[in-house]
């Protein structure tokens, strides 16, 4: 399943086959005080890797998971003063785009991009790919289902955000050892103006955490893991399945086109 184990000829044997191409885009960053900058990288690389391990097993979906890409524009991260790799936004998209067409050249016809950061706005880039590739290769762009799920889960009456519940309690249940557990604390930041063009965290938070993480438990990471590599294995499987989008398929369109393959 991972696109670096293999050999020039076996990647090109299995775009031919109609495997789908994943794409994780991870980003370097501080993660508060008690997870390491390499969070969403890591994050977004295990869960990609799990989702197309269970896609195979339970939906006959098989896919090609692309070594993920660590570092993503984090200008809001940067007054903390260490820890960030800050890319430019135009340089970060030139990247991923780079990375699409040379999957669509080699004869992917879907390929799927996977934010390991959801404040990435990587759709005007997918979308400029699909206006050029227009019937030979298409890139989706699906919504996150981690609200949802922490929501259907847990609690949604604690607050999110960024090194939260939500991500320290998979942490804690799929990589213990990185958590200082002894620095989980609840920063009781300013509300966040998420619309700010200028967004800056240290405006809002002493401590980098945006929500409180003080309710994660290795318990509730283990049953947060299995329901989101369960969506976003059904989220292949409707983009491996469904009709080709005019554009990208969005967290909405992907949940109508699983309600009308069910």
């Amino acid at each position: 399943m991972k696109f670096g184990d293999l050999t020039y000829e076996e990647i090109r044997d299995r775009a031919r086959r109609g495997w789908l191409a994943i794409l994780p885009t991870g980003c370097t960053e501080q993660q508060g005080l008690h997870l390491p900058v390499d969070t969403d990288t890591w994050f977004v690389e295990q869960l990609c890797n799990a989702a197309s391990e269970e896609a195979a097993a339970n939906h006959d979906v098989r896919s090609l998971v692309l070594p993920t890409i660590p570092f993503g524009p984090t200008p809001e991260h940067r007054n903390y003063g260490a820890g960030y790799i800050d890319v430019p936004t135009e340089l970060h998209c030139a990247l991923v785009l780079s990375a699409l067409t040379s999957l669509a050249e080699q004869g992917f016809r879907k390929i799927v991009v996977w934010r390991g950061c959801g404040g990435h706005d990587l759709r005007e880039t997918v979308q400029r790919f699909n206006k050029v590739f227009h019937g030979r290769s298409q890139a989706y762009l699906p919504g996150h289902p981690y609200h949802e799920v922490w929501c259907r889960i847990s609690d949604p009456s604690i607050p999110g955000g960024h090194a939260d519940s939500f991500t320290t309690s998979i942490m804690l249940h799929l990589r213990p050892k990185a958590v200082r557990r002894e620095r989980i604390v609840d920063p009781k930041h300013k509300a966040v103006d998420w619309d700010d063009p200028g967004l800056d965290f240290a405006d809002y938070s002493s401590t980098g955490v945006i929500g409180d993480p003080t309710h994660a438990s290795a318990e509730l990471g283990a049953r947060l893991w299995e329901a989101v590599v369960d969506e976003v294995a059904a989220t292949l499987s409707s983009i491996a399945n469904g009709p080709e989008a005019k554009d990208l398929i969005d967290a909405d369109k992907l949940h109508f086109l699983r309600r009308s393959q069910s």
